[in-house]
């Protein structure tokens, strides 16, 4: 045997040992199945005109309202107001005009060391809070983690978590709730108790709007995002072209059993979410929204994308080698 063979033998041996490290350390260092941590504080919500706490309920409940809108929040009281705003107006028109609609709103603050949770707070003072209420963690758990604890808290028989930001319109709900009713067959205002059993998860999508972005956006950022596109296709969701949009309609059941599920809790859940969703075969739409660039996003653009682009090959890998298992399945 000549010196190339062995050299040869020898790297593919060294190249198999690392890939081998690599899987152990991600497997020993995975926790199979999601840690949902949550102090009794956190499972409680304030009432600013009593001054007492209530226990949040439990999605395992039956609703006992029409729609639940979850809003996660980070250093927000800037952007959450003209949001609420603007979703309160066509909630309350909703009401008015819809017999037997009723709906909540649960603004997350996720750690925030500004004035959201004083800012929701006024809020629920306004409305009341059978109408708002407010989830206030500390520590910060990430985007994912505040939006499945939302989702955990909540009463409605479908379920809208939103970006805090408002930049999807909010009257482009009724495109979401008219795609899922397609798929139900059902109104889950008329019929709740039946929708909510249902499965199924409507996807707000910004992809018509790729175009135009292209040509704003420098050729770092549109290739990076291309990068961002291409591994999400290839590792873990292929029905749904704009994973990242934060305007998504749960029925109760898929909202259960997805982020009783979802092990993420920063950036990239979405992914996993619809990465759940597509193994569960749950039934999903995409609908084109209107959607509008605020400032004052968390999000760098550059290092954000490649961090989740890294999260995207880890969900892969973590259920691809076991490390990762279901917590709940449909």
């Amino acid at each position: 045997m000549d010196f190339d063979v062995l050299f040869s033998l020898a790297v593919s041996v060294v190249v198999v040992g690392v890939i081998i490290l690599f899987l152990c350390v991600i497997f020993v260092n995975a926790s199979t199945y999601p840690v949902i941590k949550r102090s009794k504080k956190e499972k409680q919500f304030y009432d600013p005109v009593s001054g007492e706490f209530s226990d949040f309920p439990n999605i395992e409940d039956p609703p006992t309202v029409s729609l639940s809108l979850v809003v996660p929040a980070y250093d927000e009281q800037e952007r959450l107001p003209p949001m609420l705003d603007e979703a309160y107006e066509f909630l309350q028109a909703r009401c008015q005009s819809v017999k037997d609609f009723t709906y909540e709103i649960i603004i997350v603050s996720d750690g925030s060391r500004d004035m959201t949770v004083a800012v929701a707070h006024a809020y629920a003072e306004s409305w009341g809070t059978d109408k708002v209420r407010v989830l206030s963690l500390n520590p910060n758990r990430g985007k994912g983690g505040a939006t499945r604890l939302g989702v955990l808290s909540s009463r409605g028989a479908v379920i809208l978590f939103a970006d805090a930001d408002g930049a999807t319109k909010f009257a482009d709900l009724a495109k979401l709730e008219a795609s899922l009713q397609n798929i139900v067959k059902n109104d889950y205002i008329k019929s709740p108790e039946s929708v909510a059993k249902a499965q199924a998860l409507v996807v707000g999508s910004r992809s018509h709007l790729e175009e135009e972005s292209l040509a704003t956006r420098s050729w770092l950022r549109n290739l990076l995002m291309h990068g961002f596109h291409f591994i999400v296709w290839a590792f873990a969701v292929r029905t749904i072209k704009d994973t990242q949009c934060g305007f998504k309609l749960f029925t109760r059941s898929t909202a259960e059993v997805l982020f009783s599920s979802v092990h993420v809790e920063r950036w990239a859940f979405d992914v996993e979410l619809l990465y759940l969703a597509e193994l569960f075969r749950i039934p999903l739409a995409e609908v084109p929204v209107n959607w509008t660039e605020i400032d004052g996003s968390k999000v760098v653009p550059v290092l954000s994308w490649i961090q989740m682009g890294r999260d995207v090959f880890l969900i892969w890998i973590k259920y691809l080698i076991g490390a990762w298992k279901i917590a709940r399945k449909p």
